[in-house]
């Protein structure tokens, strides 16, 4: 069954903007933790000559991304793979990306599974690649907006593992890995769009 994200349907245009300009033509994009699918089925309709590969370790998540591939009529739009940050590289998995995009991840997910996220851009990305990260973060020398303070809290409350990380660490993990910081973009509902290229 295809599960339906409000968020997702409300951001996916304002990533698209974002994004859509640092992709060249006929890019080929892995993301990272798909959730619904609706992010890659919106860029796939928008951008009919990029590929785009689906990935998610969560079972329900994966059956909505099986069903949006059933249902594709966007040939770019490639088969999902069962996948997590943790596991080994799968063997479907046998080329470099031109982009790797991670959606709303690292903040329910272990400081380490940010570090994993990271630490397969060495293999995954091209020469060149661009890393994208959408989300809430901390942002240093910024007021942290008050719904993503609270927002933080209900994370920790669930797992103290989870919550907001800090953009400033998180782009020293990613310069420790080979990765450049771009620019960062201000996005509705106090997130923010972070690019690298490695």
């Amino acid at each position: 069954m295809k599960a339906f994200s409000p968020a997702a349907e409300r951001n996916q245009g304002p990533i698209f903007e974002v994004l859509s300009s640092l992709l060249p033509a006929g890019a080929s994009v892995l993301e990272v933790a798909s959730g619904t699918g609706q992010h890659a089925e919106f860029f796939c309709a928008q951008r009919p000559d990029i590929t785009w590969q689906m990935t998610d370790p969560d079972p329900a998540s994966f059956l909505s991304l099986q069903t949006c591939y059933a249902e594709a009529r966007h040939p770019g739009l490639k088969k999902p793979i069962a996948w997590s940050v943790f596991d080994a590289r799968p063997p479907e998995l046998d080329r470099t990306f031109d982009a790797l995009v991670n959606i709303n991840m690292i903040h329910i997910s272990p400081w380490e599974a940010c570090l994993a996220l990271l630490d397969h851009t060495r293999t995954w990305l091209a020469p060149g690649g661009l890393l994208y990260l959408y989300g809430p973060f901390v942002i240093q020398g910024r007021p942290t907006a008050p719904s993503n303070l609270a927002f933080h809290q209900s994370l920790q409350d669930r797992d103290a593992r989870w919550g907001l990380r800090d953009l400033e660490t998180v782009t020293a993990a990613a310069r420790e890995r080979g990765l450049r910081w771009i620019r960062t973009v201000d996005m509705p509902a106090n997130n923010v769009s972070v690019l690298f290229q490695k």
